[in-house]
C-alpha cells in the first residue's frame, strides 16, 4: 500500500468538502462529502476527521466552501469553532481565513501544515537512539495532520534515518486510535509495529522494552503543559519513572499563549456510550501532562526544552 496523500485525507472538491472517513478505518476506506460548513462542523464533531491540525485544515476548507456558495460567514465560523474545543488549531485556522476565506488560501494551509510537519520530523531524529524502540499514542499521523504527521511525521523521518527498530502502538481506549489508524498508517508505510494494550505501556518500560516516548498535542499552554488524548498523562508519569524520554512533536499552530498552564485549557468530555451503552460513564477525550514531564517540544521551528515559558510564547508570538 501507498503512503496517504494529502488530499486523499481531505480536500475541497467542486462543491463539497471531502474527507476521508476515519470511522470505518481501517476495514473500509470511505469518503464523507460534505456540502456545508454545518455538514463539516457534524464530521469533525463525530470523528469521521480528526487530529488537530487536520480539523484545522478541514475548518478553513468549510469556510471557503462558505464563502463560494454566499454563506453567512460569521455563522459557518461559530458553527466550525463550535465543534470541538480542545484543540486550538480549530480556531487558529478559522482566524487565519478571515481576512481571505477562498479557496486557494485553504489549499495553501493545507500545503504549510504538511510542510511544517516534514520539518518537525528532521528536527526530532535528533531526540531517537540508535535501535529506538518508540511506544506512541493514539495517531497523529497523516490522517490527523491533512498529511505527513506530528508524532508519527517524527517517528517516520526516524525511521528513514535507519534510527528506528520498532513501535509500539497503544491501542488508545475507548475510540483506538491507535489500533485502527496509526496501526494501519504504519502498516502502509512498511515501519515495523506491534499494538499494544494502554494498560501494558508501563510494564513495557518496566521489562526494558521503550526506549522514547513519542506524542502529538491538541493544545501547548504557555508554561510548556500539553493537552493531549486521554492517557498521556498516565504515559508521562509511567516514562518518569523508568527515565524514559517523553517528546512531543506539534506544529506552532497549536501553541495557546492565552493559556498560562494546563489549567486553563478545556477539555471535552464526550458521551459516556463511546465507552459503555448501558452504564453510567465519565469519557473525558483528553488530559493534561505538566511540563516538567515533558522531556522536549517540537515544532516546525526546532527542539524546545524546559524552562518552556522562555521560549514557547515567543515562538507563538512569532509564527503569528
Amino acid at each position: 500500500m501507498a503512503e496517504l496523500t494529502p488530499h486523499e485525507i481531505v480536500r475541497l472538491e467542486g462543491d463539497a468538502v471531502v474527507v476521508l472517513d476515519q470511522r470505518h478505518l481501517p476495514d473500509e476506506e470511505i469518503e464523507l462529502r460534505c456540502g456545508t460548513a454545518t455538514e463539516v462542523a457534524e464530521a469533525i464533531r463525530v470523528l469521521a476527521v480528526r487530529g488537530a491540525p487536520a480539523i484545522g485544515v478541514a475548518a478553513a476548507y468549510g469556510l471557503a466552501l462558505a464563502a463560494e456558495r454566499g454563506d453567512d460567514l460569521d455563522a459557518a465560523y461559530d458553527v466550525l469553532a463550535g465543534s470541538r474545543p480542545t484543540a486550538v488549531n480549530l480556531r487558529w485556522a478559522l482566524e487565519a481565513m478571515r481576512d481571505e476565506p477562498t479557496r486557494e488560501r485553504a489549499e495553501r494551509m493545507h500545503e504549510d501544515e504538511v510542510e511544517r510537519c516534514r520539518a518537525m520530523g528532521a528536527h526530532a531524529v535528533a531526540l531517537f537512539p540508535a535501535r529506538a524502540r518508540v511506544l506512541t499514542h493514539c495517531n497523529a499521523g497523516g490522517l490527523a495532520t491533512g498529511g505527513y504527521g506530528t508524532a508519527l511525521g517524527a517517528i517516520r523521518a526516524a525511521w528513514d534515518a535507519g534510527l528506528v527498530e520498532r513501535v509500539w502502538v497503544d491501542e488508545t481506549r475507548p475510540l483506538l486510535q491507535g489500533s485502527r489508524l496509526t496501526a494501519w498508517e504504519l502498516e502502509r508505510l512498511g515501519i515495523p509495529h506491534a499494538v499494544i494494550a494502554d494498560a501494558a505501556a508501563a510494564s513495557f518500560m518496566a521489562r526494558g522494552e521503550v526506549d522514547l516516548v513519542v506524542t502529538g498535542a491538541d493544545r501547548i499552554a504557555a508554561n510548556g503543559d500539553i493537552a493531549n488524548k486521554i492517557g498521556t498523562y498516565g504515559l508521562a508519569v509511567a516514562s518518569a519513572h523508568h527515565d524514559i524520554p517523553l517528546v512531543v512533536v506539534a506544529p506552532t499552530s497549536t501553541l495557546d499563549p492565552s493559556a498560562a498552564t494546563g489549567e486553563a485549557i478545556p477539555i471535552e468530555e464526550r458521551d459516556g456510550a463511546e465507552i459503555t451503552p448501558r452504564f453510567a460513564a465519565r469519557n473525558p477525550a483528553f488530559d493534561v501532562t505538566p511540563a516538567a514531564l515533558v522531556t522536549a517540544i517540537v515544532t516546525e521551528r526546532g527542539v524546545h526544552r524546559a524552562p518552556y515559558a522562555e521560549t514557547l510564547p515567543r515562538e507563538a508570538a512569532a509564527a503569528r
